[in-house]
């Protein structure tokens, strides 16, 4: 592969991990588990989400997700911003990027707004990206409740976890 082919399958590589990474936040707003389960690689992997767990496998994790996230009660946004993409290869990248999220949970009238980075890792199998790894580090939360006498803050600092 000549340099020029090298620069231009790195560029639309990291563009495809951009993708990917849109696509897993999405489909989590979205509850799509199918495109979740997408993103991540098939056997042995690393979910490590902090308070709300680790798993080594993407079922695990999608039990959770849909234990905690699909009802009609938990509406979501995750706005992934700030990527710092590392190509390693044509088969494997890694990548540091920052979260804004934001839930409305009806049920407990409760807000919650959180900050934090993913470090993820990377490959390519059957000429798609996948995740292998994510960890997820907390850095503000603020969860408030809005009840009918106010709102009232329940939590402010790093992790309530």
């Amino acid at each position: 592969m000549s340099e020029l082919e090298q620069r231009i399958q790195r560029l639309e590589d990291i563009e495809a991990i951009k993708q990917l990474k849109a696509k897993y936040l999405h489909s989590c707003d979205t509850k799509n588990i199918d495109g979740i389960r997408e993103c991540f690689a098939e056997g042995d992997i690393v979910i490590n989400y902090g308070a709300i767990g680790e798993f080594s496998d993407r079922e695990s994790f999608i039990a959770l997700f849909q234990s905690m996230a699909c009802n009609d009660a938990v509406n979501d946004m995750h706005h992934g911003q700030n990527s710092q993409i590392t190509w390693h290869n044509a088969d494997s990248a890694s990548a540091l990027w920052d979260l804004y999220f934001y839930q409305v949970n009806t049920d407990t009238q409760n807000l919650t707004q959180l900050a934090g980075s993913y470090h993820d890792k990377y490959v390519k199998k059957g000429g798609q990206w996948v995740i292998i790894e994510t960890l997820f580090n907390v850095t503000s939360t603020v969860v408030s409740n809005i009840a009918e006498e106010g709102t009232k803050i329940i939590f402010a600092g790093k992790s309530a976890g």
